[in-house]
């Protein structure tokens, strides 16, 4: 059952994944492969944990892993400097 749940989380990050990616490829950005393979299995965990501690339905565990995603992604571009800046003395 637990496996079920991580799957559709994994599909849930996937599709908010898939959405950020095609933002960044329009804005021509550079793109992180790392970033993306870890928010994925990030997602897969939100997602899994939320479906069996709430033993919720499937949609939701989708839901929970987009979120996941979604959030991960603004906390990073929170908290990462979008460039150094270096001072003299």
């Amino acid at each position: 059952m637990l496996i079920e749940f991580i799957l559709v989380g994994v599909l849930g990050g996937l599709v908010r994944a898939l959405y950020g990616l095609l933002k960044a490829i329009n804005d021509g950005a550079l793109i992180n492969k790392g970033y993306f393979f870890i928010t994925l299995i990030i997602s897969g965990v939100i997602g899994g944990l939320l479906g069996t501690v709430f033993n919720t339905d499937y949609r939701i565990t989708c839901l929970a892993g987009y979120v996941g995603t979604d959030i991960l992604e603004n906390v990073f571009t929170g908290v990462m400097p979008k460039s150094i800046i270096l001072k003299k003395k």
